[in-house]
């Protein structure tokens, strides 16, 4: 098995804990780091607030030493993404039309909890505007770039593209993100990091800019499956957990052969073939079969589906003064909700509530889905400028992660490559409240593809 990286948030604990390091240093390598002009820092984040981290450093590293650290990961540097408020900053959500909007007058609960447990807020993660899209494109802060092969200048993935961008390239160690259709998922999958979308209702959503009241959910991007777990814990205010120690023997994982496998490039093809492969000489169970309850996607998508229908009712007000600072492409999008009755909506909310059962029903025999997170490799930004490539680039890497979104599953999304290679990644998903289950499979097939 390889080596824990020196990254992870438990080997940094451990560190602080023995002295190793201070906050103050972990911190002072970070906000170096995001200012390096060679480096992508300038475009992960829209804002950067190094005196109030260097000050939460080194507040931090007294409480340690009095043995009155909020958490064993107290002073480790992480990134918000710009739509969750932080008292005394405006909360943009990547856009201009909110950035004279009133600084926020405390935390968003998830913030607080992260505060609270003594991490280290670095800054505001850039992001696509108002979370609307799967490529990450950002026309009024900057598009980060992904990591792998920079030259060219690929995507990075959205929403929360800062987010992955940042815990890719090493200016912090963890990241909250939001995800509404993949928007964790697909950032973490396009810069090799693991993102996790939890069962939405465990995490609150209040004081963040919302995208789909019905569909979004908060969740953490970071190094490895045990760091998401950690904050996810923290931010679902639950106990931080000891390490997962399942192993894959017996497990029961569903291929689906609907919709998920279509289209698929030569790397993704190729890499998850050959991680099944890994699986099962594991002792994993691995099923192919036709999945009915993706066949109910495409009514649910209907004139923009949920998300349009929401968003457009949040937006209303805003696009009626500010429709100019708005990315075309965004605004499109919203104002596809403007097409649907009500009637239209409580349809919608029908059709979910079904599906969910459905979905619920026809996994009763698994442990968990396994599909590839995206079906391609990050594409290079050139080549989604125009209208129709953007549209059609941005629903097929949405395709597979909006899917577990709408049945209120979990997922997780973790890299499946060889090192050096293009970043894929592999989806897993779960029911509705199996989160810890979820978290326990991940780390046990995280640990084979890492032998």
């Amino acid at each position: 098995m390889a080596a824990a990286s020196p990254m992870t948030l438990r080997c940094l604990a451990a560190d602080l804990a023995a002295g190793q390091t201070t906050a103050r240093k972990l911190t002072e390598n970070c906000l170096a780091l995001i200012a390096d002009p060679q480096g992508e820092g300038a475009r992960a984040f829209i804002s950067v607030d190094a005196q109030g981290a260097l000050a939460a450093a080194d507040a931090q590293d007294t409480l340690r030493k009095t043995k009155a650290a909020g958490s064993a990961f107290a002073g480790i540097p992480i990134a918000i993404k710009d739509l969750a408020d932080i008292q005394g900053q405006v909360s943009r959500a990547g856009s201009k039309a909110l950035k004279d909007a009133p600084p926020a007058t405390a935390d968003a609960p998830v913030v607080a909890r992260l505060r609270a447990a003594g991490f280290v807020i670095a800054g505001r993660a850039n992001m696509t505007e108002f979370a609307y899209s799967g490529l990450g494109i950002n026309p009024h802060y900057g598009t980060p770039l992904s990591p792998w092969d920079r030259a060219s200048k690929r995507v990075p993935g959205g929403s929360s593209s800062g987010s992955g961008v940042a815990v890719a390239d090493g200016f912090v160690y963890g990241a909250l993100g939001t995800d509404t259709g993949g928007s964790c998922r697909i950032p973490a999958a396009f810069n090799g990091v693991v993102g996790y979308k939890p069962t939405a209702r465990r995490v609150p959503t209040s004081s963040v800019v919302p995208l789909s009241s019905s569909l979004d959910s908060i969740g953490p991007l970071a190094r490895t499956v045990d760091c998401c777990q950690i904050l996810d814990a923290v931010m679902a205010g639950e106990p931080i957990p000891e390490p997962a120690n399942l192993t894959l023997q017996g497990l029961r994982l569903l291929v689906p052969e609907t919709i998920v496998l279509d289209g698929l490039d030569a790397h993704v093809a190729g890499d998850f073939d050959a991680t099944l492969s890994r699986l099962a000489t594991a002792g994993a169970v691995v099923t192919r079969a036709k999945f009915a309850p993706f066949d109910r996607i495409a009514a649910l998508l209907d004139k923009g589906g949920l998300s349009a229908s929401e968003s457009s009712a949040w937006h209303r007000k805003h696009i009626a003064t500010k429709r100019n600072l708005y990315d075309p492409r965004v605004l499109a999008r919203i104002l596809r909700g403007m097409d649907q009755s009500a009637a239209d909506y409580i349809d919608l909310l029908e059709q979910r509530t079904a599906a969910i059962a459905a979905y619920n029903q026809a996994l009763a025999g698994f442990d968990a889905i396994v599909s590839p997170t995206i079906p391609v490799v990050a594409p290079r930004i050139a080549d989604v400028q125009e209208e129709k490539a953007y549209n059609r680039t941005n629903m097929q890497v949405l395709r597979n992660t909006l899917m577990i979104n709408i049945f209120d599953g979990c997922s997780i999304a973790l890299p499946m490559m060889k090192p050096g290679a293009p970043p894929t990644s592999l989806m897993l998903s779960g029911v509705a409240m199996s989160d810890h289950r979820l978290f326990g499979i991940a780390a046990a097939v995280e640990t084979e593809l890492a032998a």
